[in-house]
């Protein structure tokens, strides 16, 4: 009875030997991720998905606000029940009589996309990136939307706001973080998070 008391002990312990192994290399191998693209850099993605703008330091701490008495030839936008108006590629609100230029918000739809605006493909989705700004074709219209991690583009609007997050410097716009990497030897940037706005 001893004998088969043992042998039974030793058989469990192997096994739990065993699954304990065996989850700790799919939990290793889930972590790893295999890029079959041709990227150069090394990502260093110290940026989570979402971070709050109290984490996030510009380099020039103050923007300059663009405003301006008239907006000719402006649509209305309405956005959870607020005016928002477009015009010139660019979106105002007003207040005291001025519109001030802002970027846009998630949700926005124009009815054609900006002059000099490019098709950006990742994954499964087809944006279009004019000035920094995403869109996809809803029916007949063009809505503003967050990319997807990891879509690349090649060049940044010339607004666009240096930062640092935890010592490592990021490419801001419109509250999307960028990282610079190279992409068959040209230059390009990967979007890397958001900021959340608070």
């Amino acid at each position: 009875m001893k004998t088969f008391n043992r042998i039974y002990t030793l058989s469990i312990l192997i096994a739990l030997a065993f699954v304990t192994q065996a989850t700790a290399q799919s939990v290793g191998n889930s972590n790893s991720r295999s890029n079959s693209g041709t990227k150069s850099a090394t990502i260093k993605k110290t940026v989570k998905n979402r971070v709050p703008s109290t984490k996030v330091t510009y380099k020039t701490p103050m923007k300059k606000v663009v405003s301006v008495r008239s907006v000719p030839d402006r649509k209305v936008i309405e956005h959870n029940g607020q005016n928002y108006y477009y015009a010139n590629n660019k979106y105002y609100t007003q207040s005291r009589g001025r519109y001030i230029v802002i970027a846009p918000k998630i949700g926005f739809r124009i009815s054609s996309l900006p002059a000099k605006y490019k098709r950006v493909s990742f994954n499964d989705y087809n944006y279009y990136n004019a000035q920094g700004v995403f869109y996809v074709q809803m029916n007949n219209e063009y809505e503003v939307v967050e990319p997807e991690i990891g879509t690349m583009v090649y060049e940044l609007p010339d607004d666009y706001e240096k930062v640092a997050i935890n010592g490592k410097e990021y490419y801001e716009y419109s509250s999307i973080l960028y990282e610079k990497v190279q992409v068959d030897g040209s230059r390009a940037y990967e979007v890397v998070g958001f900021i959340d706005m608070e």
